[in-house]
């Protein structure tokens, strides 16, 4: 006999998120890193409850060089004025092209995590 649980288990329709979501696990063990842990337990969330960041926020709470990471989408509205690295899980081609503009940097949390494995330096805005 087999107990029934009461969990429920959440499938993603974008078959990237899961893998993800293992990866930064995976990397929060392997480094002792709390950072990556707390962007896969965001990306477990529903996919309508993820974060959209306006660039002008980003513009608000970023100083100039910073990395800042966004668990969900960057969208271009706003102004930016300043030049920073932004690592999130999707972005507007608007966006990309302001933060590009600026001599900013557009990363994949994928990336960012290969760059930077301890994960310091990083803001996590939402």
């Amino acid at each position: 006999m087999s107990k029934k649980t009461n969990v429920k288990i959440e499938r993603k329709t974008n078959p990237r998120t899961p893998v993800l979501i293992e990866i930064l696990k995976e990397e929060s063990r392997l480094n002792e890193v709390a950072i990556w842990r707390d962007v896969a337990k965001r990306l477990e969330n529903p996919g309508r409850n993820y974060a959209q960041v306006n660039l002008s926020k980003i513009n608000r709470y970023a100083k100039d060089g910073e990395t800042v990471l966004i668990a969900g989408k960057v969208l271009g509205s706003g102004l930016l004025d300043k030049a920073v690295t932004v690592a999130a899980y999707n972005f507007s081609i608007t966006a990309m092209e302001k933060i590009k503009g600026l001599g900013g940097k557009c990363l994949t949390i994928e990336q960012i995590m290969e760059e930077n494995p301890k994960g310091s330096g990083i803001k996590i805005l939402q």
